[in-house]
């Protein structure tokens, strides 16, 4: 290979004609990739946001003083405290790509509807009594559940109790707004429909496991269920381990069940934008350390264990959110069990081909 060799320094004419041609690029609101290619072209991923931990026990006081002091209505519409990212300038994201928030309904309280083009889910780590309503439809809330509001689709919640509920909320708002796609519109003041049933209209049509509605075959964006039920979802992870027990393939590694929410009408992920799974550990075990392209946030749903971030362990319990951004080494652990529901970007990613995934201990 030949050497390049060192070109020699400026003269002063030189110096001065650089230094002329730099600011013309100024003016002409120009700037060139020799000067840039570093920060633009990594050779691997440089996320701005950063790990970071957020822990319910202090999330959860916060929104009860939000819940006596903050009225929820029209205006404000949702008593919705984002994730803020030390990493990304103050800016009420948890990624650059998803957006994560406690959301606090009191007794008796309605949020009232209205769509926007943002994808959303609400995921519920305890709690009862409070019903979305999705483009009309009733759907109960309760522990475990994850229940999805797809974008463009009217929305509203109804508290039908004596006690405050909080659950968190997931969008991709931070994509849609750097994309400049964002549309939004109000509804009615209240719901369109206030009755409490147990199960919902989606539900009853589309929550049949491997039975697909003749009147739905066409294909949609995003899964036409409303809610994926937690008792589906813990027998699931429960019947992973008990046949890896029982000596059949059956987990992602060693003591390790997880499951991915999907869109039935495609058997992709549940929205465009958004992938959402869940994971259990069982007693004792240590999953290898892995990066991905893309961001993910995960919430303790049950248990307690230690999730080690870029090589610094944070102890975890039943409630917590966890921001791990892309291409940082991540693995978690637990000595007793432990619970834990994920959502990412990664639909998204995979679907400009960006993505990729290394494993510590596999070939790259």
């Amino acid at each position: 290979m030949t050497d390049i060799a060192t070109p020699p320094p400026p003269t002063a004419e030189e110096q001065e004609q650089i230094e002329k041609l730099y600011s013309d690029f100024d003016d002409q609101h120009l700037i060139p990739l020799w000067t840039q290619i570093g920060d633009l072209m990594p050779q691997t991923p440089s996320p701005s946001a950063v790990p970071h931990v957020w822990r319910w026990k202090t999330l959860l006081p916060l929104a009860e003083r939000a819940g006596d002091l903050i009225p929820v209505g029209r205006g404000g519409e949702r008593r919705a405290i984002a994730l803020a990212n030390p990493g990304l300038a103050g800016r009420p994201y948890a990624t650059p790509t998803l957006w994560a928030a406690i959301q606090y309904l009191g007794a008796h309280e309605v949020a009232p509807e209205h769509r926007h083009s943002q994808n959303a889910f609400r995921f519920v780590v305890e709690g009862e009594g409070v019903w979305t309503v999705v483009n009309g439809d009733p759907v109960a809330m309760r522990r475990g559940d994850f229940l999805l509001t797809p974008g463009w689709h009217f929305h509203g919640h109804h508290n039908e109790t004596d006690q405050p509920m909080a659950w968190i909320d997931g969008l991709d708002i931070p994509f849609v707004h750097y994309a400049d796609t964002s549309f939004f519109e109000f509804g009615t003041e209240n719901v369109t429909d206030e009755s409490t049933p147990d199960v919902s209209r989606s539900e009853r049509l589309w929550g049949h496991p491997g039975l697909r509605p003749l009147s739905g075959l066409r294909d949609t964006v995003s899964s036409p269920i409303g809610a994926y039920r937690w008792e589906h979802t813990d027998r699931a992870l429960a019947d992973q381990l008990d046949l890896e027990a029982q000596g059949f393939p059956a987990t992602v590694e060693p003591g390790h069940a997880a499951v991915r929410y999907v869109n039935p009408t495609t058997g992709g992920d549940v929205m465009p934008t958004i992938r959402a799974e869940f994971h259990r550990l069982a007693r004792g075990v240590q999953t290898r350390t892995r990066r991905e392209v893309g961001s993910s946030v995960y919430q303790v749903f049950e248990g307690q264990g230690e999730l080690v971030l870029d090589g610094e362990p944070h102890a975890v319990e039943k409630g917590d959110m966890v921001v791990v951004p892309s291409w940082v080494p991540f693995s978690m652990s637990s000595e007793h069990g432990l619970d834990l529901f994920r959502f990412g970007d990664q639909p998204i990613i995979e679907k400009l081909a960006f993505h990729r995934t290394y494993i510590e201990g596999e070939d790259a």
